[in-house]
């Protein structure tokens, strides 16, 4: 049997207790849909998240590949000279968003047209090395978003299961095993108001409770 609550066995007592078992209870309700949506979300988020980890890889490779070939094609210095001055290819935004109560920042990234450069020491593979890490920056952005999101959402929805099962297996509980215990006080007393009443009426005198004094 759970504990009970430290409080006196009165009428009033009972009818705030019965009050905030309701109230408990719908918020355990609450909770529980609450968790229920969170775990839904949660696995949506790892199946984007894990679909886009897949494709980053494969873009990393990709990526990496091409610039391996521009190196070799133009040497490390042409390499660098001619990244210098080179204009941003995306254009990123950070905005924050909420989702069931779990906040968490959202990328928002652009594209932006490659600008030219001269083509004095470099190539078409100049080219295609841009073209893929950018891709590939894309990518990762989109990336760290689903990260953070399925990390704060797999944490809230650990917290709601912690409330959940805290009020389900100690809170509620308590209560009822409180009020139970009350009603049993109060239906006592009761029964002993009306039998030392009939003893009255049929003109005995009362039996005194325990730890009254004669």
């Amino acid at each position: 049997m759970p504990p009970r609550l430290k409080v006196p066995p009165t009428k009033s007592v009972l009818l705030r207790l019965k009050h905030e078992e309701k109230f408990l209870e719908q918020g355990h309700d609450l909770l529980e849909r609450k968790r229920e949506l969170l775990t839904r979300l949660v696995y949506e988020r790892l199946a984007r998240y894990r679909a886009l980890r897949s494709k980053a890889r494969t873009a990393l490779q990709e990526a990496y590949r091409w610039l391996s070939i521009t190196h070799m094609r133009t040497g490390a210095l042409t390499l660098h000279q001619a990244a210098l001055g080179l204009a941003p290819t995306l254009t990123a935004r950070v905005l924050p968003r909420s989702s069931l109560g779990v906040e968490y920042p959202s990328v928002a990234v652009e594209r932006r047209t490659l600008q030219p450069v001269s083509l004095m020491g470099t190539d078409a593979s100049f080219d295609e090395t841009r073209r893929h890490m950018t891709e590939l920056a894309l990518i990762l952005a989109q990336l760290g978003e689903a990260e953070t999101a399925l990390r704060r959402m797999l944490a809230e929805q650990r917290r709601t299961q912690k409330r959940v099962n805290a009020l389900k297996h100690n809170v509620i509980p308590r209560y009822r095993s409180t009020i139970r215990f009350i009603e049993s006080s109060l239906e006592e007393e009761e029964r002993n108001a009306l039998f030392q009443i009939k003893l009255l009426r049929e003109g005995r005198s009362p039996v005194p409770h325990q730890g009254d004094t004669s």
